[in-house]
């Protein structure tokens, strides 16, 4: 009879426990949406099916940030105005064909409306870049610049924009990255685009970003928490990518990216087609005053032993037309200067057996690709 009361006993201490934490967890989901979602002056129904807030540009979740309570919105990059002055050819005029665009009106800005789902997503695959805490297999083949030539205080470069077979928990895509600092000290940002069923609930191309100072214990993809400050009203982070390349003809959706410091605010701005989207404020950052590492190429994880598809899925062949690439890289050197690098100045990153990807440095390859690069391959068993 005592052993029956006890086993009761402990059914119901551990029930409560469970929902005790059940709650707490729902609470905490609670506050953090309280945070991203402001009240909408506009909400769009977008092709795609979500739904997108125009938030009032000095109320969007940026400013919830602790450390950001009293930053000053910084509307345009210094920058933009110097390029401007010296008579450079800005394509910002020209509408961005790879993304999807809204209209939301003047003094607001596009946030895409999460919900709870999407914050558990968005955590579970935020957390697989901490790959000792998990069993998320990790792919990178990447070109990034050595130490010599920086500090660095931007990259650019343009990709080919495909959309590789995955499935849930899986991810592969293409990308830029500015960095600094080791161990618990990472600071990171990541643009470019990807396919992540786990994050997005489909197996669309998205336009993405990621933020971290602490090695990912803080920061997040997209506009999941409050970081990125939002500053076009017709592009957004987390959009998705409609059309995309194809190996089977030479249709090709290519997609220029750059991340770039302002050296007057020291905000790392964003910008696809030269066209400023937002940035990242420098007081996110505990150590990112510059980069010590630039680079270009591409990630594909799995929970499986089998590894998706990276890039198009197919091996560099120097044809642009296959592969995966990145053309016109370059990055802005420790006198901000624009560096195309040559192939001295750069190192490869390959994790994975040559069975799986492959990445192919080329350096200057004529007028069309200037300093270009290929990567990818079909994935498989790569030995994790």
């Amino acid at each position: 009879m005592m052993i029956t009361l006890f086993f009761v006993m402990c059914l119901v201490t551990s029930s409560t426990t469970a929902n005790t934490f059940d709650d707490m967890h729902d609470l905490e989901l609670e506050r953090q949406l309280n945070l991203i979602n402001k009240s909408p002056v506009k909400s769009i129904q977008t092709m795609s099916g979500y739904i997108v807030d125009c938030v009032d540009i000095n109320d969007q979740p940026a400013f919830s940030h602790p450390l950001l309570k009293k930053h000053k919105l910084q509307r345009k990059p210094s920058f933009e105005k110097q390029n401007s002055e010296t008579s450079v050819n800005i394509s910002s005029t020209k509408p961005i064909q790879m993304l999807e665009k809204v209209n939301c009106p003047k003094e607001t800005v596009p946030i895409r409306r999460i919900i709870k789902d999407d914050l558990n997503r968005g955590k579970s695959v935020f957390n697989d870049h901490i790959l000792a805490q998990n069993n998320i297999h990790t792919y990178y083949a990447e070109l990034f610049a050595i130490a010599p030539s920086g500090p660095y205080y931007g990259v650019s470069g343009t990709t080919s924009i495909y959309n590789p077979k995955v499935i849930d928990g899986q991810t592969s895509g293409s990308h830029i990255y500015v960095e600094n600092g080791k161990g618990d000290g990472n600071n990171k940002i990541t643009v470019g685009w990807h396919v992540s069923p786990q994050l997005y609930k489909n197996d669309a191309t998205h336009f993405y970003s990621t933020w971290t100072s602490e090695n990912y214990k803080n920061g997040c993809y997209n506009m999941l928490c409050p970081g990125f400050v939002q500053t076009s009203r017709a592009y957004y982070l987390g959009s998705r990518i409609a059309n995309t390349s194809s190996t089977s003809s030479k249709t090709k959706v290519e997609m220029p990216i750059s991340l770039s410091q302002d050296q007057t605010s020291k905000n790392w701005w964003l910008l696809v087609q030269d066209t400023p989207i937002g940035y990242f404020p420098a007081h996110l950052f505990s150590n990112l005053a510059a980069a010590n590492t630039v680079g270009w190429g591409g990630l594909a994880a799995t929970p499986t032993g089998t590894s998706p598809p990276m890039g198009s899925g197919l091996f560099p062949d120097k044809t642009y037309i296959r592969a995966c690439y990145f053309r016109y890289i370059s990055f802005q050197d420790k006198n901000r200067k624009k560096v195309e690098p040559e192939k001295f100045m750069t190192r490869k990153t390959l994790n994975a057996p040559a069975k799986c990807y492959a990445i192919d440095y080329y350096a200057y390859d004529g007028k069309e690709a200037r300093y270009a690069l290929e990567f990818g391959g079909p994935g498989g068993y790569c030995g994790n």
